[in-house]
């Protein structure tokens, strides 16, 4: 495996700046996740890694060396994309071969046969290998998508939200296998999602990225809590932190506009009246969504929680956020 290096990336498209003066750096054997908001430029970061795309300035290493001038082919990582990209004529097993019968891995016929074997394993699809691409379902598709990528032993592996469009069971017992991969070989990712609970259950490391800049780097629990302003604390957290008027509760630090507030920074049965406008039972928890002051905010509470509709509930924040004019962390 390697470590992967952005310096001072920018990228423009139609004259509009996609990355603008990024840099990141993904240490040997970390599991990096991106999360930012549509258009953030988290695809484009693995494009530049990937050499599917080509920086305007700066510079992409790998190991340690310069890659820009390097094809796809020579950087030596590996991709998986959100869509399956299987050849639907072949087998599960002659899709899983294809990358190891490329003329620049030259991989002799039995250590084929051992990796296959090995990965249709630990996928669980040892079942299916002889199968057509068009016979799996799309749980099967892209589990061999990502075995395609795993047998490779690239120096890093990009992953393009490979586990958005399937169901939710199935995103949950990948994320598990992903982890564990990546845990026991020791392999460098660098994996793009929309979802934060794949960034808090499988990163080693987050990067939270807006406008095509780094707006934040650090190990998912760091950034969920110290982040550095409303934008990264929005992109970790189930129920969303609530964002406020600064003074809702009474004084606030100079120069802040907003308080912030995670369902745990929200102390119930002591403070002010709040109105349960909606109960959200979910089993292991219950969401209570409460208007206070004519602001809606949402916060969690016990499972077998008796509150209901038109109840009154007192309410204090507990060591919250707040935040300038700009967004920026007040400390």
């Amino acid at each position: 495996m390697a470590d992967v290096a952005l310096k001072n990336i920018t990228k423009l498209f139609s004259g509009k700046a996609a990355l603008a003066d990024l840099s990141l750096t993904v240490p040997d054997g970390a599991f990096v996740v991106l999360l930012g908001p549509t258009g953030a430029g988290k695809t484009t970061t693995l494009r530049m890694v990937s050499g599917l795309d080509r920086p305007d300035s700066g510079e992409v290493l790998i190991g340690g060396e310069v890659v820009n001038a390097l094809t796809p082919a020579a950087r030596n990582v590996a991709m998986v994309f959100q869509q399956y990209s299987l050849y639907p004529h072949l087998s599960v097993r002659e899709n899983l071969e294809f990358p190891l019968k490329s003329p620049l891995l030259r991989t002799p016929a039995h250590e084929i046969a051992r990796k296959v074997g090995e990965i249709a394993e630990m996928l669980q699809i040892s079942h299916k290998l002889d199968n057509k691409a068009t016979q799996l379902s799309g749980g099967e598709m892209q589990r061999v998508s990502i075995g395609r990528a795993l047998v490779r032993n690239p120096l890093v592996y990009l992953m393009d939200e490979p586990l958005s469009s399937l169901d939710a069971k199935l995103r949950a017992d990948l994320r598990v296998e992903l982890k564990s991969i990546q845990a026991n070989s020791g392999a460098t990712i660098l994996y793009v999602t929309h979802d934060q609970i794949e960034a808090m259950t499988m990163a080693t490391h987050v990067g939270v990225l807006d406008e095509g800049r780094l707006v934040q780097f650090g190990r998912p629990r760091e950034v969920y809590e110290n982040p550095v302003s409303i934008g990264a604390a929005s992109r970790l957290g189930q129920p969303r932190i609530n964002i406020l008027p600064a003074d809702l509760f009474g004084s606030a630090p100079e120069g802040a506009v907003s308080i912030g507030l995670r369902p745990e920074q929200i102390l119930q049965g002591e403070g002010q009246d709040s109105l349960v406008t909606r109960v959200e039972h979910l089993g292991d928890q219950t969401r209570l969504h409460l208007s206070f002051r004519e602001h809606d905010l949402i916060t969690v509470t016990d499972a077998h929680t008796p509150l209901r509709l038109g109840d009154i509930v007192l309410i204090r924040p507990d060591k919250p956020f707040y935040f300038d004019n700009a967004g920026r962390r007040i400390v």
